[in-house]
């Protein structure tokens, strides 16, 4: 008995029932939420001229460079962290808000052309 390959198995035409739901994409909230990271550090270093004092801790004076730097890598990861969470959020909502639909499939085969 040779073992000969078997074409696929796939389910016939007809109507079928499936669920379909809206969820979020997590990249657009996570790029979302750096930005906005990103944007309060910006605020945040020019809004308040803290470079030209000394470090109480350090003794040293920090350059706005790098006031932004510090500022930039605490904001950018809380804004991930945010928008990550409310991503989720939104997309347990939406799970709830499935709906179910009517498709029709058809398998169509072409013919050979030989």
């Amino acid at each position: 008995m040779p073992d000969t390959p078997r074409p696929p198995l796939t389910p016939g035409s007809g109507p079928q029932t499936l669920r379909v739901r809206r969820a979020p994409k997590f990249s657009v909230f996570l790029i979302a939420g750096a930005g906005l990271g990103l944007l309060t550090a910006l605020i945040l270093t020019f809004a308040f001229d803290g470079s030209s004092a000394v470090s109480d801790n350090t003794g040293l004076i920090y350059s706005t460079g790098q006031v932004f730097g510090f500022l930039a890598l605490i904001c950018v990861t809380a804004g991930v962290a945010v928008f990550a969470i409310l991503a989720l959020i939104l997309d347990r909502v939406s799970r709830t808000r499935t709906r179910e639909v009517r498709v029709d499939r058809e398998t169509v085969q072409e013919p050979d052309a030989g």
